[in-house]
């Protein structure tokens, strides 16, 4: 009987081993057959085994099928429940127990620990005091150490210290170590010094809980010279350096860790590799990173899905996508790690259209997919927040509700940020304010959203309204802040804004705030006023502030000004064809042709190659394409009927083409037909023709809106009744009963 017993133990252990709950059925079906009456040390191996694979009503018929439970029947039971968060359970057999040893009082109280019942762990502590404390052990003690922590209890931790030095266990390292670990969790590092230099010995565990705390503290220099003290430091040492390093930003020193780490020949895990990876993107190291990565190949853990990750994230973040790629589709396992570090690579390098489509793809990973976090989805929805695909971030929106993400803060922001980069500020604002808890990017979100629209008095409300909530804005925030002024006129506002954003935020200024200036003086015609300010900032405008001065030029026609900004752009960015094309186009303004052709001839010996302008619509899972004068639409004598009939009507309506928009020296009527024919106005007839009567009409532009097409789309939008929505490469424009949101101010 007993060999029989032990075979089945043997057995037993393995199906543990395996996680497989149905052979160890078996193997209990097995074993009432063949056995009439298993003895205790079998049916506690039994019950054992359901436990640990958390199956606990097996494990209670079990229980209750022994004859002669002993006690270690009763505490393995009482552990199951404990293990398994049955805290009724669990407190009833305690309850029934013949005997509590210290085991059962230690279940109980990890059992209410574990599942963060604070009051009934301290009652439950306090009982096993009044009993004498004879039940108490290491066990006790540290399990309390660890909910305290966990907590955040400090009083309750350093009334278990006092009863730690009572009952003599102050020289248990088992002890010790939670205790340091607690005392550096909340901050208290000094009382984690004072018991560590206490303890009558150490060993490498309680050293690298130490270092550990000194770390998690900004306390670098202390854990370098309790690290350099050791007598013997083992693999965790060095890896526990290296990511406290690493996680304190000193990845250089991380890296120069790891070399010496590889010199002492000692082993290197998953996380030792994962931190110094980190450390090589955060410092974009490519080479550095590349060296590691030939190093884990040697080692053998290229399979490892951690470091796989780790290697993924690093090229993303070296902007190396294709060798991110590479090492991803090499990966024999992926998780979500793994997707979301090849995800988000994707978006931040640029890649928003891969990045969609590798959401997709995890979807479909494996029989059943790999389910996204938050991170997972509130990267894809920012990236179709960069390619203003409304249709696929509401399919996500989706998807965040019904997984119930939406809760997570992170999806929330992005679902913001989406609405109103793609021109839905109302569906931006409505997720908004249906959010439960707001922070800086919530509302730096919205903000932005409302200075893309023009509205200004939207932008600078939703602004106050953060300063008044405590909310620290940051360099995002003001450039909504100051854009919105720019297109509002509001150019004394602006200037306030701009002082507080350094004097009461200590926001140093950065080339996209100066633009925003640039734009502010400028737009309001006040070019001199901008020179001067141009002339005492501490840094040079970059290419877009000279260009978006220039263009403030061609508006109300300076040339004095505009060529001195041209010429400074030149200078900067020889190949940029703003310079060229908004000096031409000023002269053009003025009937000096000979000028014009002059630029273009220099754009030709200088290869200078002016942008095409384009336009594209979506419309049933698909984009379609317009440049100037296309014919190339299947659909161009549907199209240019509509423009024709739209033309005779916005005649009628009081319509005259501005011939300002046309910069090549024609006849009038072929500048006439040569405007009728913009990109602009080829999509808006395409989405007159399509898009059902009652949605919005939404075209993306490449370059900014001329004013002929502007002052064009406000008749179409009053003959039509129809909302259109525009977005060109400065902002949007909605168009609606003959008015834009941007007041004719862009």
């Amino acid at each position: 009987m007993a060999a029989s017993s032990n075979y089945y133990c043997a057995l037993l252990k393995l199906c543990c081993e395996a996680r497989n709950r149905a052979h160890a059925k078996k193997l209990h079906c097995n074993i009432l057959k063949t056995l009439i009456d298993p003895e205790t040390f079998l049916s506690n191996n039994i019950m054992n085994t359901y436990s640990k694979l958390g199956n606990i009503e097996y494990a209670r018929r079990v229980f209750d099928q022994m004859p002669h439970p002993n006690p270690f029947s009763w505490n393995t039971l009482l552990s199951a429940y404990s293990k398994w968060g049955h805290l009724s359970e669990m407190q009833l057999i305690f309850d029934r127990m013949p005997n509590q040893d210290g085991v059962s009082w230690n279940s109980l109280i990890s059992g209410y620990a574990c599942y963060g019942s604070l009051v009934q762990s301290v009652k439950v502590y306090k009982l096993m005091l009044k009993d004498g404390a004879v039940n108490l052990n290491r066990i006790t003690f540290s399990t309390m150490l660890i909910l305290s922590s966990n907590q955040g209890c400090a009083d309750l931790g350093r009334q278990i210290h006092g009863q730690i030095v009572k009952f003599g266990f102050q020289s248990y390292v088992f002890v010790v170590s939670p205790l340091v670990v607690m005392y550096s969790k909340m901050g208290l590092i000094y009382n984690a010094k004072r018991v560590f230099d206490e303890m009558p010995e150490r060993n490498v565990v309680t050293y690298n809980t130490m270092i550990t705390g000194l770390l998690r503290s900004g306390m670098i220099e202390d854990s370098k010279r309790l690290f350099w003290s050791m007598k013997e430091r083992d693999s965790v040492s060095w890896t526990t350096m290296i990511t406290g390093l690493t996680q304190n930003g000193l990845g250089r020193e991380a890296i120069d860790m790891f070399r010496e780490m590889r010199l002492e020949g000692l082993d290197m895990d998953q996380f030792t590799f994962g931190s110094v990876l980190t450390a090589c993107g955060g410092l974009l190291a490519l080479e550095e990173g590349k060296q590691i990565h030939a190093y884990i190949i040697r080692t053998d853990h290229k399979n490892n899905v951690f470091v796989g990750s780790a290697l993924v994230d690093m090229y993303c973040k070296c902007k190396s996508i294709k060798s991110a790629e590479t090492v991803f589709v090499r990966m024999t396992r992926k998780n979500v790690v793994s997707w979301t570090a090849m995800l988000v690579g994707y978006g931040q390098s640029g890649y928003s259209e891969e990045a969609v489509r590798c959401f997709c793809n995890m979807q479909k990973y494996g029989n059943n997919g790999i389910e996204p976090d938050e991170f997972t989805l509130g990267s894809v929805i920012s990236s179709c927040a960069n390619l203003a695909s409304l249709e696929e971030g509401a399919q996500f929106h989706a998807h965040a509700v019904v997984s119930g993400l939406i809760s997570f803060i992170t999806v929330s922001n992005a679902l913001v940020t989406l609405y109103g980069k793609c021109g839905s500020i109302g569906d931006s604002r409505r997720m908004f304010n249906d959010m439960e808890i707001k922070d800086e990017v919530s509302w730096t979100a919205l903000v932005s959203g409302h200075a893309q629209f023009g509205e200004a008095n939207e932008t600078i409300d939703l602004f106050e309204r953060m300063l008044a909530q405590g909310l620290k804005p940051d360099g995002v925030t003001f450039i909504g802040v100051l854009s919105a002024c720019s297109r509002a006129g509001f150019v004394e506002k602006g200037h306030h804004y701009f002082e507080s954003m350094i004097k009461d935020h200590g926001i140093t200024p950065i080339a996209d705030h100066y633009t925003c200036m640039i734009d502010l003086i400028s737009r309001a015609g006040r070019l001199e006023e901008a020179r001067t300010f141009i002339d005492k900032m501490p840094v040079h405008p970059d290419a877009i502030g000279w260009a978006t001065l220039l263009s403030s030029c061609r508006f109300y026609g300076n040339m004095e000004i505009g060529k001195w900004a041209a010429e400074r752009l030149v200078e900067l960015e020889p190949q940029n064809p703003a310079s060229y094309v908004l000096l031409s186009s000023m002269y053009a303004a003025k009937g000096k042709w000979d000028n014009v052709a002059q630029l273009r001839r220099g754009m030709r010996a200088k290869g200078v190659r002016k942008e095409p302008g384009c336009s594209w619509i979506k419309y049933k899972n698909r984009v379609h394409i317009f440049s100037a004068d296309d014919q190339s639409s299947p659909f161009s004598d549907e199209i240019y009927s509509e423009l024709e009939r739209l033309n005779c009507k916005m005649i009628e309506e009081g319509y005259v083409p501005d011939m300002r928009s046309v910069l090549h020296d024609v006849e009038e009527s072929e500048k006439i037909k040569m405007l009728s024919h913009h990109s602009e106005k080829l999509a808006i007839a395409f989405g007159l023709i399509f898009v059902p009567p009652g949605l919005p009409i939404r075209v993306f532009k490449n370059l900014r809106v001329c004013g002929d097409c502007h002052n064009a789309t406000k008749y179409i939008s009053k003959i039509t009744q129809r909302e259109i929505l525009v977005r060109d490469a400065a902002r949007f424009h909605l168009f609606k009963d003959g008015t834009c949101s941007c007041g004719d101010f862009w």
